[in-house]
């Protein structure tokens, strides 16, 4: 028996599943891992069958509002090299990863408590992260607009090392600004080389 070709999903099944996951990111960062999914089905404007049906387990629900982030960090270098200066390329897609970050913090402990330890998920996203970060710290430093010694993961470090020892609700707006002072300090020095 030959099986039919899978057909993709209707757009309205695609733009429910878009809004259940985009409930869920703002539900999970605003009131945590445990945010109950018959709220989150409200807050897309469907029921708890059409979420159930697409995310049948918490951990799913998880695991896709997570993929979802670091695809979305992916698309945005693309993006941002195709229609930014260099440097500003890598300032706008230095801010997404302050707002992935702050998904991450919300999402990884409930992730890695539900699937009993580091997921699978963590390891296809960093290498998803570090290609967008050091395709454009390359493009920046071939446009002579950063220093040639930078080393992406510097940058990473910097604005995670922020959200680590943030102790305060505002930590993104810090982050932030600290974006800002890494962009400067990575351009040349005058008179160098």
């Amino acid at each position: 028996m030959v099986n039919p070709p899978s057909r993709k999903p209707r757009s309205d099944a695609r733009r429910n599943r878009e809004r259940i996951l985009e409930a869920a990111k703002e539900a999970f960062t605003r009131s945590g891992a445990n945010t109950s999914l018959d709220d989150i089905a409200k807050q897309a404007g469907v029921g708890p069958g059409t979420l159930y049906r697409n995310f049948p387990t918490r951990e799913e629900l998880l695991e896709a509002v997570y993929r979802t982030e670091v695809e979305r960090l992916a698309a945005a270098e693309r993006r941002f090299a195709e229609t930014l200066p260099p440097v500003e390329a890598l300032r706008a897609w230095m801010f997404l990863f302050v707002d992935y970050i702050a998904t991450k913090q919300i999402i990884a402990p409930a992730l890695n408590t539900l699937v009993g330890g580091h997921s699978k998920v963590f390891e296809a996203s960093y290498a998803q992260v570090w290609e967008a970060i050091r395709a454009l710290v390359a493009r920046a430093i071939a446009s002579g607009d950063i220093r040639e010694d930078l080393d992406p993961l510097d940058l990473l470090r910097a604005l995670i090392g922020v959200a680590n020892v943030a102790t305060s609700p505002d930590w993104q707006q810090s982050a932030k600004r600290l974006v800002d002072i890494l962009v400067l300090g990575s351009r040349p020095q005058a008179g160098a080389g």
